[in-house]
């Protein structure tokens, strides 16, 4: 099953924490803390491709860690927060 990199932002204990995918731009999640964000993101993930295919397109295919690691455009960012891995469909779709 394709799973997707998801990268976790959680800066501020006051704050929500969010969620967003490198290889799906716009693809974004959130949630009070990172469990609710992370509960979050397959809906925002399935949202996203919902759009992509009424406009005709489909999900790009995920890359691997160590391919998001290679590009500079998502290394720090990579460094820098937490990771996650986001299966698509999501298991309850898939099965």
């Amino acid at each position: 099953m394709p799973q997707y990199v998801a990268i976790i932002e959680n800066t501020d204990p006051d704050e929500a924490v969010g969620v967003w995918f490198p290889d799906l731009p716009g693809c974004i999640s959130g949630g009070d803390d990172v469990d609710e964000a992370l509960e979050n993101a397959p809906e925002a993930l399935a949202l996203y491709a919902q759009e992509l295919i009424e406009d005709g397109r489909q999900l790009p295919p995920p890359r691997t860690l160590d391919q998001l690691k290679a590009d500079p455009e998502f290394a720090e960012d990579l460094r820098n927060h937490t990771i996650a891995l986001v299966d698509w469909p999501p298991l309850a779709e898939a099965e």
